[in-house]
């Protein structure tokens, strides 16, 4: 059986720090977009519930049935460090639903849910070895179940550094700047 320790581990990790990085971003500015063509932090955090939602989802169909035979060249795939790092920005294929954005603290919550979702699925299928079950990502190549679950974390990552630079590009308000 696999470890999903590591997983567990690094999962906890990168959402910790994503939730520093939001509370980084003023309430009042959470749907301000710091520039044309950029995500506001509320549309970063649909946009990380709704990626991670779709994984979950996918995980339960797919473990639900046969894995499917995959040859070994379509066994690869891009390294997360290239996904951690924002080496190559891409547009989601996922597009933010507009009835998805909430106020900041609701938006968080329905992240937490879906990331306990996440947690329950793996302690309920803790005793089944799910490395067989793969399904190709739109960018990246095709990930087993397992690594599918750290693809969240790196895409924490990812975002999380987003989220940064969203805090540090929005307009400072004149009580901030007196302190």
């Amino acid at each position: 059986m696999p470890n999903l320790e590591p997983i567990v581990q690094k999962l906890a990790a990168t959402r910790h720090q994503l939730l520093r990085a939001a509370d980084l971003v003023p309430t009042g500015h959470w749907r301000t977009r710091p520039g044309d063509d950029r995500w506001s932090a509320c549309e970063l955090i649909a946009h990380l519930t709704t990626v991670e939602r779709f994984i979950l989802q996918s995980a339960d169909r797919h473990s639900q049935k046969r894995p499917k035979e995959w040859p070994f060249y379509r066994r690869f795939h891009v390294p997360f460090v290239v996904v951690e790092n924002r080496w190559i920005r891409r547009k989601s294929p996922i597009p933010v639903d507009p009835e998805s954005l909430r106020d900041k603290e609701e938006m968080l919550a329905m992240l937490r849910e879906v990331r306990e979702r996440t947690l329950a699925f793996m302690d309920e299928t803790r005793g089944r070895d799910l490395s067989a079950y793969r399904w190709p990502h739109p960018f990246i190549g095709t990930l087993n179940l397992y690594e599918w679950l750290l693809f969240v974390g790196s895409h924490e990552i990812r975002h999380t550094k987003q989220m940064l630079e969203i805090a540090t590009s929005l307009p400072k308000s004149v009580a901030s700047l007196h302190n």
